[in-house]
């Protein structure tokens, strides 16, 4: 089993006051149920921009692919999660 390579801290920003989010498809996890208590992707092509549902007006971050890929890939395999001690 292959560990995902760990994104550079400069793959995740802030999105910036100048990329449009006005067209964005934003998805939620199937898994939701519909509750405003989960987060929203959309496809920004390069990038993936993620936002908390609960407070949609505040700016999202915004993720290289393959930050993304990396973030989805290690929560997949259990190496990014909760640790119970």
């Amino acid at each position: 089993m292959s560990t995902p390579r760990m994104a550079a801290p400069h793959d995740v920003t802030t999105a910036p006051h100048d990329v449009d989010l006005a067209h964005a498809r934003w998805r939620k996890s199937s898994y939701s149920g519909g509750a405003n208590d989960c987060v929203e992707v959309a496809d920004l092509g390069e990038q993936a921009a993620v936002r908390d549902s609960k407070d949609i007006g505040r700016r999202p971050l915004l993720f290289s692919k393959a930050a993304m890929h990396a973030l989805v890939g290690g929560i997949a395999s259990g190496a990014i999660g909760e640790h119970r001690g």
